[in-house]
């Protein structure tokens, strides 16, 4: 499967739509067999769950349409580097594949802070593959915040 970027796309999207609601623009989306299972983006302050990340959100509902919790076979792409809480259930989730766009030096755990989803002392480990559309996904990021502080001044 190398529709990497189309995948990715659909990710944004999903930014987008978080962005638009003041949300921190990360979205998500969960592949298995080349199909769309779950898309997803953050809704922490929407819903006040600490819980609710875009790739929170898409694991539960692609356990929940798999009827399985095992997420075996799966790609799940989001436009930022996942955090701890994120990484944590990747590993438990047994998601194959992450493929996300920017990289968090402040919080990833797909290699930035410490690779979490890549742990050998873990029973299951991630494949990883950053960079996809990095310059979009960033740029999303930087935006929101640039807005954030400049709102935060007034």
């Amino acid at each position: 499967m190398e529709n990497h970027s189309y995948y990715m796309e659909l990710a944004l999207e999903e930014a987008r739509r978080a962005y638009a609601k003041g949300e921190v623009p990360i979205g998500a989306v969960l592949v298995v067999d080349d199909k769309v299972i779950a898309k997803a983006h953050n809704t922490r302050e929407e819903n006040q769950q600490a819980l609710n990340h875009a790739e929170m959100l898409v694991i539960k509902e692609g356990c929940e349409k798999q009827g399985f919790w095992r997420l075996d076979n799966s790609f799940l792409y989001t436009t930022v580097e996942p955090c701890v809480m994120c990484s944590g259930a990747i590993v438990q989730a047994r998601v194959e594949n992450v493929i996300y766009g920017a990289s968090d030096p402040k919080y990833g755990c797909c290699g930035s802070c410490i690779d979490l989803v890549g742990e050998n002392k873990f029973n299951h480990q991630a494949k990883v593959i950053s960079g996809v559309l990095e310059e979009e996904c960033s740029m999303l990021m930087k935006n929101f915040f640039k807005e954030l502080r400049e709102r935060k001044k007034k």
